[in-house]
């Protein structure tokens, strides 16, 4: 398994949860039939706007398809920048 940085998690302009990792692409993520996509052009993992889960229950399920069918770990550190993120929502995430 390998492991990458996250650069950036935010909620764009569509209300979807995004995480940008430092390196890997993951542009066959879609074959997994999870609802996480991929952003070629942007270099982000993405969800559908939330309708029944939450941002926190999207950032888990990407993080855990990410490492469960692509075999790479996503990892925040101190870099890490959250955009258009609550301070509720960034201490959940902070602490999993």
């Amino acid at each position: 398994m390998i492991s990458d940085e996250i650069l950036e998690i935010g909620i764009d302009d569509l209300e979807r949860l995004y995480i940008k990792p430092k390196n890997q692409k993951f542009t066959l993520i879609y074959r997994t039939a999870t609802e996480v996509h991929w952003d070629a052009k942007n270099s982000i993992l993405y969800s559908p706007k939330p309708k029944d889960w939450t941002y926190l229950d999207w950032y888990k399920q990407i993080t855990k398809v990410t490492k469960n069918e692509c075999s790479c770990e996503l990892l925040l550190n101190e870099d890490t920048i959250f955009i258009n993120i609550s301070n509720d929502l960034k201490n959940e995430i902070l602490k999993l």
